[in-house]
């Protein structure tokens, strides 16, 4: 599958709108232009254009926004399903007809059911503008994976972990997040939300490869927030590790970049750490690369961290050496970047000449690894029986669109704690990853070890209106 290798990790412009959120709906009925020719509004030439620009923007899942300033205009979880199951049963002719058409809702408005936010350049134009972009959402919709209507209880799901042999495991932040480790979309508590006093006009930008490569103290003032400082794993960590000791686990994909699986005794044949680690460092100038523990000192204390080759090699030849370059316009913040280049004249000296060392993390605009695409394309894809994904909202592609790659038949279960609404998934099972994975185990007759699992009863409901959507909950003692 071509599109994953050269997708690079962030895909800005089109947010996937939290459509857990209650908002209030509008009734009223609404005028849709029809009229095909171009608007005079909207240059008709540039229509291929923004065809283009749909289609670059769906490529990506970025981040979550709750629209809390425009409700009117974003589809209720209530609605965004009957609309999507309304778009499969009658095709989507018949469903622009009973729709758009009709009068019953707005474009701008229908892309939210399809998980699209609409972008700021269409903002103000007509309705029809819209089109385009509602046309390439439900295309992406309809080629999605279909839920599998055999597979539905909480039964249904022990009896597939009973019975499978190869087992995909694709995680995320979330099982990590009962150590005390943040993830970062979660609103308030996630790292992106604690970082608006860096003055970006994105918190991704703290890890954008450009900016990293213009002003590396950005990332180096917050990398302390990130890095591991445990080697203590959870009890979803263990629960992988349990699947592998019942030789069950196919591959291990962790978007996580703590290091915590093989931590957990998750070998590396088994674990493809998609958007890399701390367990190494790169010099970004000469390629030196080091553990990571070697540069814990700078990473910690929020100081950028140099190659320690560069500048012995450097050192040997102190003539001629280069100032440090200027910034090259990037949108970084002032203050920010002030206090980079407001160093000692030694410090200087040596940043102008010896290399950056970077995590070897992946930042957005870097490729993944080439394991990623091999183990998943070459190996994988024709041996998988059942997938779990843990701990993840998938917003970042391309590993957001693993699970629409694999075959279709292959049943597929979500453990989160909010649901993901753009993926339709055979079994949700919402709640802390450790109490899920843990009430699982204990379903299923399997000896769950770990310090943190309590013997507490876990309550598990049935969301109203959803024939596989579930709450787990560890009831009150």
């Amino acid at each position: 599958m071509e599109v994953f290798h050269g997708s690079p990790l962030k895909a800005p412009a089109v947010e996937i709108v939290d459509l857990s959120s209650e908002h209030g709906v509008e009734d009223g009925k609404r005028e849709v232009e029809r009229d095909d020719a171009s608007s005079p509004d909207v240059d008709n030439g540039e229509d291929d254009d923004h065809l283009s620009l749909y289609e670059d923007m769906l490529d990506g899942m970025p981040d979550q926004s709750d629209w809390e300033d425009e409700p009117a205009n974003v589809c209720t979880v209530e609605e965004s399903f009957v609309f999507r199951r309304r778009l499969r049963l009658v095709g989507e002719d018949q469903f622009i007809t009973e729709t758009v058409e009709a009068g019953v809702i707005s474009a701008k408005k229908l892309c939210t059911a399809f998980g699209i936010r609409p972008p700021p350049f269409l903002a103000g134009q007509p309705d029809h503008t819209y089109y385009p972009l509602l046309g390439l959402g439900i295309t992406r919709e309809l080629s999605k994976r279909i839920k599998l209507p055999q597979y539905n209880t909480i039964d249904d799901a022990v009896d597939l972990l009973k019975k499978s042999r190869n087992i995909i495991v694709l995680t995320g932040a979330g099982i990590s997040t009962s150590l005390g480790i943040p993830d970062f979309r979660s609103k308030d508590t996630g790292l992106y939300s604690q970082l608006e006093h860096l003055g970006l006009s994105d918190p991704q930008e703290v890890f954008d490869i450009s900016i990293f490569r213009e002003d590396p103290s950005i990332f180096y003032s917050v990398a302390k927030d990130i890095l591991p400082s445990t080697r203590k794993f959870s009890p979803t960590h263990a629960f992988i590790k349990l699947l592998q000791d019942k030789n069950k686990l196919l591959t291990n994909f962790t978007q996580n970049i703590d290091n915590l699986e093989s931590h957990a005794g998750i070998l590396p044949e088994k674990l493809i750490q998609c958007h890399g680690s701390f367990a190494t460092a790169t010099c970004v100038e000469c390629g030196y690369r080091v553990k990571c523990e070697a540069i814990y000192t700078d990473l910690k204390a929020g100081r950028v961290a140099r190659c320690d080759r560069c500048i012995r090699n450097l050192r040997l030849k102190p003539f001629g050496m280069k100032r440090k370059r200027s910034t090259n316009g990037l949108s970084i913040s002032k203050k920010k970047r002030q206090s980079y280049e407001d160093s000692t004249d030694d410090e200087d000296y040596d940043v102008a000449v010896a290399g950056v060392m970077k995590p070897d993390i992946t930042f957005f605009g870097e490729d993944l690894p080439e394991t990623f695409h091999n183990r998943l394309i070459q190996h994988d894809k024709d041996l998988v029986d059942l997938v779990l994904v843990i701990g993840t909202s998938l917003k970042v592609a391309p590993v957001s669109e693993v699970s629409g790659f694999l075959p279709p038949e292959t049943p597929q279960i979500y453990i989160s704690r909010e649901p993901c609404q753009h993926v339709d998934f055979d079994i949700d099972m919402l709640g802390e990853c450790d109490t899920i994975v843990t009430e699982l185990c204990r379903r299923a007759g399997w000896d769950l070890q770990h310090e943190m699992i309590k013997d507490d009863d876990t309550n598990v409901q049935l969301h109203e209106g959803y024939e596989s959507r579930y709450s787990f909950r560890v009831k009150p003692a």
